[in-house]
């Protein structure tokens, strides 16, 4: 198994792998230039993010400035759209449903750490070189969301249908469709219903 394969699919893996250090630095580089571009600039935007997220068929709004891991590993439903300072790290998979809105300094983070420092810790090749083992679980962000300002998504998190995060929350655990949740940690405060129509 590559150490690729052993990321996506959730297990320890080296993250100084060679081909994972070339995916990160053409992620990288390809969000900086996005950053660079102004809101005039549409489809200097639309081709850049193609590149950047290539598993994605319909490309979100997104405003600059906005930081992937690897793109690649994001995918986005049908008119999403994120506010600034979009922060995504996509170990593992991210996926976004349709009509997903995400507010500014939302950070979906799917990396994790082992909690033993001995696992934890920096180790030696034979060359000499320093490298750690990380593992990462998967984000899903179901249809019909709302992420608000300031929300961490940590990984192993799925977002039920038509839920609304609420600022400053970190969700560390499922959230069930239709639900308003907020809180660190996140909790679930009331079903969303009919009685919030507002028209």
């Amino acid at each position: 198994m590559t150490e690729k394969e052993k990321m996506l699919a959730g297990q320890l893996y080296d993250s100084s792998d060679p081909e994972l250090d070339r995916l990160r630095v053409k992620a990288r580089k390809l969000a900086r230039r996005y950053n660079l571009t102004d809101e005039d600039e549409r489809e200097k935007q639309y081709e850049i993010l193609k590149e950047l997220l290539s598993n994605t068929r319909e490309m979100p709004w997104m405003q600059a400035p906005v930081y992937f891991d690897y793109g690649c590993n994001t995918y986005f439903g049908k008119c999403c759209g994120t506010n600034f300072n979009f922060t995504c790290l996509d170990v593992c998979p991210v996926h976004i449903g349709d009509n997903v809105l995400i507010g500014p300094n939302v950070t979906l983070a799917t990396p994790m750490h082992p909690l033993l420092s001995e696992e934890r810790n920096a180790r030696q090749r034979e060359d000499g070189s320093l490298y750690n083992l990380e593992y990462a679980k998967p984000i899903v962000i179901e249809s019909d969301c709302w992420l608000a300002s300031n929300v961490v998504v940590c990984g192993g998190v799925t977002i039920g249908e038509g839920s609304v995060i609420g600022a400053g929350s970190v969700v560390t655990r499922d959230i069930p469709p239709h639900s308003l949740a907020a809180g660190n940690p996140c909790r679930v405060i009331r079903e969303i219903t009919d009685k919030d129509r507002m028209e």
